[in-house]
């Protein structure tokens, strides 16, 4: 429970900082003796980006993002991340980090657009973890982006 606290503080300090990392996945987080570190921030949004740097946010990897972002990624061909969709992939890196599975299930063969469709309608696997941490990844995992308890809610409710 401390490590998926310390991923829970690293993505709250980024979103009080005013970014959303748009690419929330246990890869990037690196857990050292010291601290926890939320790397491959080439997503990331907040601010004011330079035209000539800017590009449309087309998705993360998908086993770990939100419904709404694979919503909007197969209807309009871009998304934009949010502090919402952040916390929905960390849900989902803690529940696959736990279990050995992706909080959705779909067909390994499935094409990109098929998984995105079925995430898209928001169905998860049954949170079976036990305890505190299986209720706040429950909660992340909500369908509804504005049920989703924020990074530091998830942080108090580790703690």
């Amino acid at each position: 429970m401390a490590e998926a606290l310390s991923c829970a503080e690293e993505l709250a300090r980024l979103h009080d900082a005013g970014l959303v990392h748009g690419d929330v996945q246990p890869h990037h987080f690196i857990i050292d003796d010291q601290r926890t570190h939320l790397i491959d921030l080439g997503l990331a949004h907040g601010g004011r980006i330079p035209e000539a740097y800017d590009f449309p946010f087309r998705g993360c990897l998908v086993m770990y993002e939100s419904p709404e972002i694979s919503r909007s990624v197969v209807e309009q061909g871009s998304a934009v991340p949010t502090r919402e969709s952040d916390v929905f992939g960390l849900g989902a890196s803690l529940f696959i980090s736990v279990t050995g599975l992706r909080a959705v299930e779909f067909p390994p063969e499935a094409e990109r657009e098929e998984q995105r469709r079925v995430i898209a309608k928001g169905h998860h696997r049954e949170v079976t973890i036990p305890g505190p941490l299986g209720a706040i990844v429950e909660a992340m995992l909500s369908p509804v982006p504005a049920e989703r308890p924020t990074a530091a809610e998830v942080c108090d409710a580790l703690a």
